[in-house]
């Protein structure tokens, strides 16, 4: 691949469908954060599925989870790298992850993003060996699957207890 990168504007980025949702609707494009812009993004997204039925939330998540991996990969390529920063689907995947099965409210969404970016940002093992080790869509993909399923799992144990 070569190093140069295309302009990206949120123009080309309607123009390229797979892009636009792998730039998280233009919110990878965020000059500083982006991963962060990227689940703001996801809020909105975990609304409006946030009273469907668990199955149907499950199977939406798995689907764009699946989708996920051949949209960050067609994102990774049209901007030549191998896991650019503005790529924020993934982050959008992983905060609904986090939410499943998550009572509705606010503070919860609140707990599950500072949750989410915790563990995306700070990458303890094993997200970290899966950053490092996995390649391509699948490799974008899954470190922030895991860091959602970490975040959920904090979050379930609050309210447990």
């Amino acid at each position: 691949m070569t190093t140069s990168q295309p302009e990206v504007n949120f123009k080309e980025l309607l123009k390229r469908p797979a892009c636009f949702l792998g730039l998280g609707f233009g919110s990878g494009l965020a000059p500083k954060a982006p991963g962060t812009f990227g689940t703001l993004a996801a809020l909105p997204i975990y609304w409006l599925m946030k009273d469907l039925p668990l199955t149907i939330y499950l199977l939406i998540t798995v689907l764009a989870f699946i989708a996920g991996i051949w949209i960050c990969q067609k994102s990774a390529d049209w901007l030549n790298k191998d896991d650019p920063s503005a790529v924020v689907w993934d982050e959008i995947v992983g905060y609904l992850v986090t939410m499943i099965a998550v009572p509705s409210g606010w503070q919860w969404m609140l707990a599950g993003f500072v949750l989410f970016r915790f563990f995306d940002i700070l990458k303890p093992w094993p997200i970290s060996y899966f950053d490092k080790n996995l390649h391509g869509g699948l490799g974008i993909m899954f470190d922030d699957v895991v860091a959602g399923l970490f975040a959920a799992a904090i979050i379930h144990i609050f309210i447990i207890f």
